[in-house]
């Protein structure tokens, strides 16, 4: 990620979550070592109020600790983890309270791409198990090139039958014919296609 994402997330970021330290929680020494004091503050106060709200906290960890390796400024360290908590609370309202934390951070990571909450929660209607495969291969088509919306039938078209095995191949597989030329929403309908076909009883796409 390169400092000018850091910059992109500074306006209005800031202001999405409003949070308040909490006394007594143990600081994370990780941070500790790599943050100066002011900031420290900052990045503890949205991840003190994540771990209260039941938010997987090492994501959020791992941003502090790339701001800072990137030697981003504090203000937009900050900015940029209180974005990530944001996105982790509008995954978690997406999909349920009962969600993972490994989905939520699945879940972050679509969002953070492009796509909508809403193809979030069809996702999780039609699919009954783990989801964790599933958001991170949406999040890795979107990334990769393929429009948010087609990545999206896409997956769930696959969700309601597809093993996770299957899912990651059909990944793969798109991304081996964007690499070799071709249109990403293209490579992701025709490999859905190709998909579906080989899966017994499964829809085509919505």
């Amino acid at each position: 990620m390169h400092r000018s994402h850091w910059i992109a997330t500074l306006p209005l970021a800031a202001a999405l979550l409003v949070v308040h330290p909490s006394p007594g929680v143990a600081q994370d020494p990780r941070l500790e070592r790599r943050l100066d004091a002011a900031t420290l503050l900052a990045v503890n106060s949205v991840i003190d109020s994540a771990r209260l709200q039941g938010l997987p906290i090492e994501p959020l960890v791992q941003r502090a600790l790339e701001g800072a390796a990137k030697h981003a400024a504090p203000a937009q360290i900050t900015a940029a983890v209180r974005r990530l908590a944001q996105e982790l609370t509008t995954a978690r309202g997406a999909l349920g309270s009962g969600s993972s934390l490994a989905e939520l951070d699945a879940a972050a990571s679509a969002l953070r791409a492009g796509v909508r909450p809403e193809d979030l929660t069809r996702l999780r209607h039609r699919r009954t198990q783990s989801l964790t495969v599933a958001l991170a291969t949406l999040a890795d088509l979107v990334t990769s090139g393929v429009p948010p919306d087609s990545a999206a039938a896409a997956v769930i078209a696959l969700a309601g039958s597809a093993r996770d095995d299957q899912i990651a191949e059909f990944r793969r597989a798109v991304e081996r014919d964007i690499a070799l030329g071709a249109p990403p929403a293209v490579a992701a309908s025709v490999r859905v296609d190709a998909a579906l076909q080989q899966t017994p009883g499964a829809p085509r796409k919505p």
